[in-house]
């Protein structure tokens, strides 16, 4: 039984585009009617494939930014200029195109809210938030009063993907600290460099709460927040990574 649903998962399958968000000028989010889609865990992703005229195929991976309970299947893509797959995605697909997936794939960097009552903290990079918004849309959904973080760093204001959904969240219950790197706009009160000990350190559980802290991001940033927690004394296998690198798409 284990066996046949590993297999069934990972078969491909067409899901039909319903709906483009624009999230920035380079991040678009592209809603999916899939029939047969049993669902996710918030943290997950699917494999996409395109297929050309002459049989040529390229597939990425891309991580989930729906909720489970959102009866559709939401994946939110950075537009890279010289990626093959991403500049199709955000730039050229259109409502009611078809596109072939596969998944849900990955168990380890993920957040369900099985955990009662500990604390997560959530650090995102650029588009390594979107794994996290599906968490965080998730606590929403199912009303869980988990103590929830967001750190995110982004490079411009104008980079912020989800910037409305994150201004509410930040009213629902889930305290969010945002940096930006490269310039911030007149009355910005938030951090304006990248993340750092300190940063981390001040926005962090103490230790002594042990919480969850899922990163995600660009590898350097992974590497350098993951490094960052751990140095500071947190459990290394409460901290978990997932990172994606600088070229693709």
């Amino acid at each position: 039984m284990a066996r046949a649903a590993v297999l069934g998962r990972l078969t491909w399958q067409l899901g039909e585009v319903v709906e483009l968000v624009t999230e920035t000028p380079s991040v678009m989010t592209l809603v999916l009617s899939a029939t047969g889609w049993k669902g996710h865990r918030p943290g997950q992703h699917i494999d996409v494939r395109l297929t050309a005229e002459d049989g040529y195929q390229a597939q990425r991976s891309y991580s989930i930014a729906s909720a489970p309970q959102a009866g559709r299947l939401a994946i939110t893509v950075e537009r890279l200029d010289d990626g093959e797959v991403s500049p199709y995605l955000a730039g050229e697909l259109v409502a009611g195109d078809r596109l072939e997936f596969r998944g849900p794939i990955g168990g380890y960097f993920v957040w369900d809210g099985t955990d009662g009552d500990r604390p997560v903290l959530l650090v995102g990079g650029g588009s390594g938030v979107v794994p996290l918004m599906s968490m965080i849309r998730h606590r929403s959904t199912i009303g869980a009063t988990t103590s929830m973080r967001l750190l995110y760093s982004a490079r411009t204001l104008e980079d912020v993907i989800f910037r409305d959904e994150i201004e509410q969240v930040a009213k629902d219950g889930v305290a969010v600290y945002q940096t930006l790197t490269r310039t911030q706009p007149p009355g910005w009160t938030g951090y304006g460099r990248r993340i750092d000990r300190a940063m981390l350190e001040e926005v962090a559980w103490p230790v002594r709460d042990a919480p969850l802290a899922l990163v995600c991001g660009p590898t350097s940033f992974v590497e350098v927040a993951a490094e960052i927690l751990v140095g500071v004394g947190h459990d290394p296998r409460s901290v978990k990574t997932e990172r994606f690198g600088a070229t693709g798409g």
